[in-house]
């Protein structure tokens, strides 16, 4: 009997433990949270965490991610955080047991590292950000020996047991001689507590968000000087399951490497813009850039991430200062007229740099500072209050979202984010096209079937679409109507579908006469290049 009690005390004791581990950590990070409402809500430690882990994990690695979770990347990641503090919390609260002094030091210790990653990620505004996870650690770190002091068993209580002497009946009615009562007691304070300090700590770093809604709900976005030509009607066509031609934005992808979108009040945003080759250093409220004549352009996006048929593509009405006059402004020339700069790093506001060459951006086409998206001010999920934009370039080389800074340097004296991942410096956006309809392992009946889907080749514009059939013949598809050399176009192929399982592949050429390759290549360094092909049966 006596053998049988002391084990269900040692599994409750040990359960308590593990719990108390969960409590500590839990109270250190709504510590932290709370923290970090007095320091900026990015130095959080599952924010600073994620983002250092970002940063270091291999662009395989990333695009993997990409490709098999696609936008819930990032949510993957943050719960994946998550369980490893739980496990690690569940693992130092039994440590604990034994060893009390041990366990408050390895929260402690967990606590540097996340102070270490705040301060290391590229946003950092210094040491400052560290503190939300040192004073968390330390917070948890004391809960934890006090909650594991509560489960410490009287030396009376073990001698006893090692002997095999009786217990008294009040010390077995007290579980072994623990303070249960004063466990419990002290775990449901600190549950409170705890919860109180993170619903605090996420409502005052709630309220800079609100600010920066704020902002944008006040933009009312003001006439372009230099409209967009209307659409061509017979640049959209009506085919079920192809892609609209323009993306509406709730539906325009993602990728980015910002755990919290950046959510920036449009009245203290400031664009500087300084460096090799700069005359005099401009900077730009965003008033300032409302002020200005303003250009509306048809433009379709890209990510490099988007693999061959991949959905990282997007179409949008962009209305937008034009960079090249910004950048005339500041007395900066290209590299063929003798400027010293040949690239442009764009900083955003959570630290991501993108660099792009100065001859692309002065070369003529619509390259812009945005400031709206399909009639409305930019989205904060698409870079709010102002994001570049440079058609024909790959969105890692172009498009920096929630921009704050540009320099001009050269690509010898600078490394951007991307290209220290191995990602190659220059990008234009390959020839590329897409079977949107039928959808793979589709089973449409034997007859006229509509193949569809959308090609693109921006700054390029596209000239021709074939489909073959099987290892038939490649034949021509029908073109819409193409909008501008900046965007994509769709097309259409009636085939006539026998019964059986058949293999439609499809491939493009640009307006320069280019024929997209057959070559497969993976999206690293420089964009994913091959054939787009479906099977189907047809019935």
């Amino acid at each position: 009997m006596t053998t049988v009690r002391i084990t269900r005390t040692a599994l409750t004791r040990g359960t308590l433990a593990a719990l108390s581990g969960l409590l500590a950590g839990f109270a250190a990070l709504t510590v932290a949270e709370l923290v970090s409402a007095a320091v900026r809500p990015e130095a959080s430690p599952v924010t600073a965490v994620g983002g250092a882990a970002i940063d270091r994990t291999p662009a395989g690695v990333k695009d993997w991610a990409i490709r098999n979770f696609g936008e819930n990347d990032k949510f993957v990641l943050q719960l994946g955080i998550v369980v490893t503090l739980a496990l690690f919390a569940v693992v130092v609260g039994l440590l604990a047991l034994r060893h009390r002094r041990t366990g408050s030091a390895a929260v402690l210790a967990f606590g540097v590292v996340g102070a270490a990653s705040a301060v290391s990620r590229p946003d950092s505004t210094g040491v400052v950000d560290g503190l939300p996870s040192l004073v968390g650690a330390v917070a948890g770190a004391i809960l934890l020996y006090v909650l594991v002091g509560r489960l410490t068993r009287p030396r009376r209580m073990a001698e006893k047991e090692i002997a095999g002497e009786d217990i008294a009946e009040e010390e077995q009615d007290d579980e072994g001689g623990w303070d249960r009562r004063g466990f419990l007691i002290a775990a449901t304070a600190a549950a409170a507590a705890s919860t109180a300090a993170g619903a605090v700590g996420r409502t005052l770093n709630g309220r800079s968000a609100q600010d920066a809604v704020a902002s944008r709900e006040a933009v009312t976005l003001p006439a372009p000087a230099s409209p967009a030509r209307p659409i061509p009607a017979g640049a959209q066509l009506r085919v079920p399951g192809l892609s609209s031609f323009t993306t509406p934005n709730d539906k325009f992808y993602r990728v980015d490497t910002a755990l919290v979108i950046p959510k920036v009040d449009a009245n203290s945003w400031r664009l500087r813009i300084h460096g090799e080759g700069v005359r005099r250093d401009l900077e730009f409220t965003y008033q300032d850039l409302l002020d200005r004549p303003l250009i509306e352009r048809e433009i379709t996006l890209c990510c490099v991430s988007n693999e061959v048929g991949g959905p990282y593509i997007g179409h949008a009405r962009w209305i937008g200062v034009r960079l090249a006059d910004l950048l005339k402004e500041a007395g900066v020339k290209p590299p063929s007229r003798g400027g010293k700069a040949d690239q442009i790093i764009a900083r955003s506001v959570d630290g991501m740099t993108l660099g792009t060459p100065v001859e692309d951006v002065m070369d003529g086409r619509d390259a812009m500072l945005a400031v709206g998206m399909n009639g409305e001010p930019l989205p904060f999920v698409n870079g709010f209050p102002v994001r570049m934009l440079v058609p024909g370039l790959y969105g890692y080389v172009s498009a920096c979202k929630w921009i704050e800074d540009i320099e001009l340097t050269t690509f010898d004296a600078y490394d951007a984010y991307w290209v220290k991942r191995k990602w190659a410096r220059e990008a234009p956006i390959k020839t590329q096209s897409r079977i949107d309809t039928p959808k793979p392992f589709g089973r449409p009946e034997a007859g006229t079937v509509m193949v569809a889907g959308v090609a693109w080749a921006q700054h390029r514009g596209i000239e021709k679409v074939e489909i073959r059939v099987d290892d038939g013949p490649w034949k021509p598809a029908q073109l819409a109507e193409q909008a501008t050399v900046d965007t994509w176009r769709q097309w259409t192929y009636p085939w006539k579908a026998t019964p059986g399982s058949h293999t439609l592949t499809v491939r493009a050429t640009d307006g320069t006469g280019e024929t997209q390759t057959e070559k497969r290549t993976k999206t690293v360094p420089d964009g994913a290049s091959g054939w787009h092909s479906v099977v189907v049966t047809v019935d």
